[in-house]
């Protein structure tokens, strides 16, 4: 991979760590940013050795949305190629997400500071998300005379209809705190702030310690299922069991518990 000036990469064992990194714009997304993002996505998601994605901000901000002072006002620069001549400028506007609907990899958020507009996709979108004590979060889009769009659709998915409405129609001047997301289940864990990455590996390798293939399938089948009526669901939930049971790491789970040792994870 290249080297960044917006974004940090780095790879620790089977983990990817992705580190925004405009502290003096707190983290807010500008095109290049949004482009070097798309490769570490690209690459992650790419590499056979990446079991799963850590993304967290460096400074006071997690991300702040996207970069008003960097981002045409027309919107009709995304990836630097003409307006509408891709499928992904017909979709709503991802920015700064990552491709959840088509990677297998799961994603930790680790939220550092202040989260807010496309700041919230990483909230609403990531598998396991956690939060420093410091973090808040709030939607300013209607503040500044702008939709909230999918940022808000996507909360109302995750919080109650009467939450995600009143943060979405107060703007700037409702901020829900770590404490209050913890408790809305926005978020599965507050940590100490100067723990946050530390205790963001912890939870990584918990997760690497089982079958990677194993654990692919289940994000895959938990997601899919949940645009389905619940026997749809389970059926395609069983297809991807189906699926993994021909793998090699099938075979280890059973025979490493009958030997009573560590299984070795092939991730085939």
């Amino acid at each position: 991979m290249s080297v960044e000036d917006t974004i940090k990469y780095e790879v620790d064992g089977h983990k990817a760590t992705i580190t925004l990194n405009r502290p003096d714009a707190l983290n807010a997304l500008s095109p290049h940013m949004i482009t070097e993002l798309r490769a570490a996505y690209r690459d992650a998601e790419n590499d056979d050795n990446i079991w799963l994605l850590i993304v967290t901000g460096t400074g006071r901000a997690f991300c702040t949305g996207a970069d008003v002072k960097d981002i045409p006002g027309d919107g009709k620069v995304i990836n630097e190629r003409p307006y509408l001549s891709s499928y992904e400028q017909w979709e709503a506007p991802q920015e700064g997400t990552p491709p959840f609907r088509s990677m297998a990899k799961p994603v930790l958020a680790a939220i550092n500071g202040l989260c807010c507009g496309a700041g919230l996709d990483w909230v609403t979108t990531g598998d396991i998300v956690i939060a420093s004590e410091k973090a808040t979060f709030f939607d300013p889009h209607v503040s500044i005379g702008l939709v909230a769009g999918r940022e808000v659709v996507r909360l109302a998915r995750v919080l109650p209809r009467s939450v995600a409405l009143r943060m979405a129609l107060m703007g700037k001047h409702e901020r829900m705190s770590a404490q209050r997301a913890l408790e809305l289940g926005m978020i599965s864990e507050v940590v100490a702030h100067e723990h946050l990455l530390e205790r963001a590996h912890e939870i990584a390798d918990i997760v690497n310690s089982n079958a990677p293939l194993a654990v692919r399938g289940t994000r895959l089948a938990i997601l899919k299922g949940l645009d389905l009526p619940m026997h749809e669901a389970e059926m395609l939930a069983e297809a991807f069991r189906e699926r993994n049971l021909h793998t090699e790491d099938s075979l280890e789970g059973p025979k490493a518990f009958v030997e009573k040792r560590t299984p070795d994870w092939q991730c085939r």
